[in-house]
């Protein structure tokens, strides 16, 4: 459904990116960010979905940066690993121009939201807090946003964790609502990762309750 582009961000820095269209007039727009495997099948197949669902999709590439081109569709320790290795290079501010970048080609359908997912899900919790033009965010189970509690969101946020995700621990979860108690955070029977289809942590139907209240989300927000 989708096609592969180049999205130029505000320094000048051009990254790849995935771009997928719906049929007819556009709800808005939808950026997608990606898990620590980078634009890779999976991605791709959310974009799709959600251009489905009426949206333009957009999922900018946030590894370009340190290393073009990282697509890994196996799940395992080896590319796990590369994946870890690759995303603590990333410098955050500089991965904010390029999901920046992606609204701005987002918003030609519209408001846009941010969908993100673990590395993904701190960067749409970021986004929320750091960037204008963001309508909607919804970060999936966001390694390291308990410790970003702080910040404040400009626009509305759902938030989606795994209660058996041992990388972000329920306690943690707990202090974060504390911290934003005006904020939905939906704890499901599940553990990181349960969004995907292709891994072994896959929940199909927390999956779907989190993907109901994400296009709820979107639909009042965005459009």
């Amino acid at each position: 459904m989708g096609r592969m582009i180049e999205l130029t961000a505000s320094d000048g820095k051009v990254v790849a990116g995935y771009r997928a269209d719906p049929e007819g007039t556009p709800r808005g727009g939808v950026v997608v960010i990606q898990e620590i495997w980078g634009i890779n099948s999976h991605i791709c197949s959310v974009a799709d979905g959600y251009a489905a669902d009426g949206y333009t999709a957009v999922a900018p590439a946030l590894f370009d940066r340190v290393e073009p081109g990282v697509i890994m569709d196996e799940y395992n320790d080896e590319t796990m690993g590369r994946g870890i290795g690759v995303m603590q290079k990333v410098d955050v501010d500089q991965a904010l121009l390029d999901v920046e970048a992606a609204v701005r080609e987002a918003s030609s359908a519209g408001k846009v939201g941010v969908v993100g997912f673990c590395f993904g899900g701190r960067m749409a919790w970021l986004s929320a807090t750091r960037l204008d033009g963001v309508a909607a965010s919804v970060p999936y189970y966001g390694g390291g946003i308990p410790g970003l509690a702080a910040e404040q969101p400009r626009c509305p946020v759902i938030l989606h964790f795994g209660e058996q995700d041992a990388h972000i621990p329920v306690a943690d979860v707990e202090e974060f609502k504390k911290a934003q108690p005006s904020l939905p955070v939906y704890l499901y029977d599940a553990d990181h990762g349960f969004n995907c289809d292709q891994r072994a942590s896959y929940n199909a139907a927390a999956a779907k309750l989190a993907r109901e209240r994400t296009l709820e989300l979107l639909r009042r927000h965005v459009g």
